[in-house]
Formats: structure tokens, sequence, C-alpha cells
């Protein structure tokens, strides 16, 4: 008999309900295609590419710079804390930048050479590096809209106790890390119970800053119930923010709607500006 580990899910069951790549037949094409658009975008700023904030060789950050006194919208890649890299997403600063943000994206050290409470920690230490080095560049620190995408949204999410964090754009995220700690994934992160408890968000206390919660149409179940538990938490303590179900979109073909000016993520980035 197949055993339930969490839910009504086996290992099996489990496993693929988790599997980004593999849900998506062409994402490897589509993830390639990020890649180029990355590098032209990032020879207009070649000068600030891969600033170190650490001594590790994936404690960088690429900075974008807008129009003065604008705020900075922060990005963290996914990758479930143990692929990608940021150079791969920098294409995605061409739709805020539209919008006269400053633009940082975060490097990390991946899992399983740092564990989940490290990678934490340096994407606060990199946060912080960010602010001091766009207030260089006349950005408004005080004024930082954090983002991500799939486990890069969770690590956003820690970010919004930050005092110079106004807000955030979380893009298909894991807020709840119990099932990700039964699946494969866990092979390479190795949580403790402790992580589960005090890194889940969903789990522990709600900041109240607004938040835009966004989710593709098309994305696993369990992507889509982990974004709307965890909006429907945040409603149900009278939280200001907003949920949408990307019509159309897949894991990876929602970031088309940050990277296009005219897209829905940049429309919504547009409110949480206002807000």
């Amino acid at each position: 008999m197949n055993k339930f580990i969490y839910r009504d899910f086996t290992r099996k069951a489990l496993d693929e309900a988790y599997d980004n790549t593999n849900a998506v037949s062409n994402s490897a094409e589509i993830l390639q295609g990020f890649e180029t658009r990355s590098e032209i975008l990032s020879k207009e700023y070649r000068d600030t590419m891969d600033i170190s904030y650490g001594i590790f060789p994936r404690e960088k950050f690429d900075y974008f710079a807008g129009e003065k006194g604008k705020g900075i919208f922060v990005f963290i890649h996914g990758g479930y804390w143990q692929m990608r890299n940021k150079n791969t997403f920098r294409f995605l600063a061409k739709g805020p930048l539209s919008q006269g943000f400053h633009v940082a994206s975060i490097g990390y050290t991946l899992a399983p050479d740092a564990t989940l409470t490290q990678i934490v920690d340096e994407t606060k230490v990199a946060l912080h590096e960010v602010c001091r080095y766009a207030k260089k560049m006349g950005a408004d620190t005080q004024n930082v809209i954090v983002s991500g995408w799939s486990a890069g949204a969770h690590l956003a999410s820690l970010l919004l106790n930050e005092n110079c964090v106004s807000s955030a754009l979380l893009i298909s995220g894991i807020y709840n890390l119990e099932p990700i700690s039964k699946c494969y994934l866990n092979d390479a992160l190795n949580l403790s119970s402790d992580e589960i408890l005090k890194l889940s968000p969903i789990k522990i206390p709600q900041v109240k800053k607004s938040i835009a919660i966004v989710v593709g149409e098309n994305e696993l179940s369990e992507l889509v119930r982990q974004s709307f538990e965890f909006a429907k938490l945040r409603t149900d303590e009278k939280i200001s923010g907003l949920f949408y179900l990307v019509p159309n979109a897949n894991h990876f073909t929602i970031l088309h709607e940050l990277e296009n000016p005219e897209g829905k993520l940049s429309q919504i980035l547009s409110l949480l500006k206002r807000s």
C-alpha cells in the first residue's frame, strides 16, 4: 500500500507536485530565452554587474540604475534554493526600469553548500548592501519593494520586516516548508524542524505591509494552493494586499509579465509603488 506522507500525497506524488521543470515541457527553451535576453540587457549596465556583498562566490548583486529619487526594486531568483543563478534573470529589470525604479538582483549561496538559515541571512546582508550602494546612486532607500520568484518569493517574504522595505511582489512562491521537507527537494536542503517552523512565511507572525501574491493559472496545483492559502491568511488578518491568478501563465512564462512594461505584473508593481 502506498503511504501518504503529506495530506493525500505519496512520496512520488509529492515529488511530482513540486517539480516545476518537468511540469513545463519547454522549460529549458524558456530558460534559454531568459539567458539570451539577460545577456543583452546586462551589456548596457556592464559596470554595475556582479557587485560583491560578501566573501563567497555567489554573494553578489547586479544593479541597474533608475531615475534619481525613485525607489528600488530588489529581485531574488528561484530554483528551490539549490539551482539557478541571478544572471539568468537580469532581463526582468526591463519592466521595473520602465517605471523609473532602480533595480537590484541578488545572488546567494545554494544548498547544500549553505543551509536555508544561512541563505536567508545572506539575503538580508545583500539587501542592506544594495541600499548602501543605491544611496550613492541617488535612489530612495526608504522605498524598497522586494520581489522574488519561486524560492525567491519565499526569501523576499522574509525580508518584509526590514525597515527599508515598503512592500513586496511575490511570484509563484513557497510559503510553507513542510511539504518541501518531505519531498526530493529536501535531499539538498536537509531542513531542520526549527527551520520549517521559523522560516515558513505562513507559520510566523505576519508583517503588516502591503504585498501582492501572484501565481500562474497553469502552475502546479500545490504552487497555486500555497499562494492562495498565504494570501487568505493575510486577508483574514486584515492586512492590505492582493492575490492575483495570472491567466494563461505557467511557472516560467509568468515572468514575461514582469519583463513586459505593459504586463500584468508590471501593472501590479505600479500599484504597489503608489501604495
